[in-house]
C-alpha cells in the first residue's frame, strides 16, 4: 500500500512512524508549510495533506479537502547539539544572552516556515536582527536546519524551530520552548484529499485517539 502525503515538517516524525507501524509505503514530501501549500495548490498528487489548521480550514472551505482532523499543538523551541550545555532561555534577557553567545544560529526559512517567520520577529523584538545577522544559518525547513545544527563544527551553536522537529532529529537536544513572552504554539491539522479506503483509514488513525501516545511523544500537545 502506498500513500501520497504532503506534510508540514513538524509532523514528519508522526506521519513516518505511523506509516511504518501500519506497513504503509509513503510517497511523501515534508517541508515548510508555505512550500507544501504551494505544491498542493500547484496540483501535486496527494491523498493526505498536513498543514496548519487555518490552511486546512481554508482548503476545506474551497472543497479541496473533504475532511479535517487536528493532530495537536506544537510549540516553537530552542535546541543545541546533543552533549552541549543547555543555556538559560527562561526570559527575554536569558534568551538574548544565549543568542549573543552563539557563534552560529540555525533556523528554518523566514518566509515560508512557521517557526522561521516567528523567529526573525523574535530577533527583531530582542534588538538582535543586525548584530547576529552574520551568524544566522537559515535552511529550507526545520528538519534541515536541525540536521545542520547537529553537524555544526562551531564552538557554540544554537537553533530554533518546532519542538517536534527538534525531537525528531538525532544529534540535537531540546533546551525548551521559547519564553512565554515569545511563545508560539501552532495547531497542525490533516486534510483528506482522496475517497479511497487506504487514505481514509490512515487519515482516521493520524487524527484519532489511537495515535495520541505517538503524537504526544513526538511533541504534540493534544
Amino acid at each position: 500500500m502506498r500513500l501520497r502525503i504532503l506534510s508540514a515538517g513538524a509532523a514528519q516524525g508522526v506521519v513516518s512512524a505511523l506509516a511504518a507501524e501500519q506497513g504503509i509505503e509513503l510517497e511523501a514530501q515534508f517541508g515548510a508549510v508555505g512550500a507544501m501549500q504551494e505544491k498542493f495548490d500547484a496540483g501535486t498528487p496527494c491523498d493526505v495533506v498536513v498543514l496548519t489548521r487555518p490552511q486546512i480550514d481554508a482548503l476545506r472551505a474551497r472543497g479541496r479537502v473533504t475532511a479535517a482532523a487536528d493532530l495537536g499543538r506544537v510549540r516553537t523551541g530552542v535546541a543545541v547539539r546533543a552533549g552541549d550545555p543547555s543555556p538559560e532561555i527562561a526570559d527575554r534577557a536569558a534568551l538574548r544572552a544565549a543568542l549573543l553567545a552563539a557563534e552560529e544560529i540555525y533556523h528554518p526559512d523566514a518566509a515560508k516556515a512557521t517557526a522561521g517567520i516567528h523567529f526573525v520577529k523574535v530577533l527583531a523584538a530582542l534588538g538582535l536582527a543586525e548584530s547576529v545577522a552574520a551568524r544566522l544559518r537559515p535552511h529550507p525547513n526545520g528538519a534541515s536546519a536541525m540536521r545542520a545544527l547537529a553537524a555544526s563544527g562551531a564552538a557554540s551553536a544554537i537553533g530554533c524551530t518546532q519542538i517536534t522537529e527538534i525531537r525528531n532529529t538525532p544529534g540535537v537536544a531540546l533546551v525548551g520552548p521559547l519564553p512565554r513572552e515569545f511563545e508560539l504554539a501552532t495547531t497542525y491539522s490533516a486534510g483528506l484529499c482522496s475517497a479511497a479506503a487506504a487514505p481514509r483509514r490512515f487519515f482516521g488513525l493520524l487524527g484519532g485517539t489511537a495515535s495520541v501516545p505517538l503524537r504526544s511523544a513526538a511533541g504534540f500537545e493534544i
